[in-house]
């Protein structure tokens, strides 16, 4: 059973962030050009938020706003829901399918030391389980 730790220490653990002020135009530009999701809203090194393309799609887009008039802190989430190293992959997916979130920045000391998506977890959980029917098949092949 693999910890979110070890997710952390084979994908990496950069995270890119944005400022609550920021505009959501410049938090829309850095997520496509870095391929992901979502971007943690740090007030220095403290989480304050978190902002998804989702949070755009549903408060910028369908609303009708201006993305380069809009700032962070008015369509970011604010309850972030997180995870530790020390838990493991099932517990964070489990987590994560109740909360009904993509994606878990994880925390030691109060400091963001990486982010977690659905689909790292969904990616880790299939590897381990093709290791077992490998293992499983060298068994019974002999």
């Amino acid at each position: 059973m693999a910890t979110v730790k070890q997710l952390l220490d084979e994908k990496g653990s950069s995270v890119l962030s944005v400022g609550p002020d920021d505009t959501v135009f410049n938090a829309i530009q850095t997520m496509s050009d870095n391929n992901i999701g979502s971007l943690v809203v740090l007030e220095g090194d403290r989480l304050v938020g978190i902002v998804t393309e989702r949070h755009y799609a549903r408060n910028v887009f369908l609303k009708g706003r201006s993305s380069p008039k809009t700032s962070v802190k008015d369509i970011m989430t604010t309850h972030v829901v997180c995870a530790r190293p020390e838990q493991s992959v099932e517990e964070c997916m489990a987590i994560m399918t109740e909360k009904a979130v993509r994606h878990m920045p994880v925390l030691q000391d109060d400091r963001v030391i990486g982010i977690v998506s659905i689909g790292d977890l969904v990616k880790n959980i299939i590897s381990d389980k093709e290791f077992v029917i490998d293992q499983l098949e060298h068994y019974i092949a002999g």
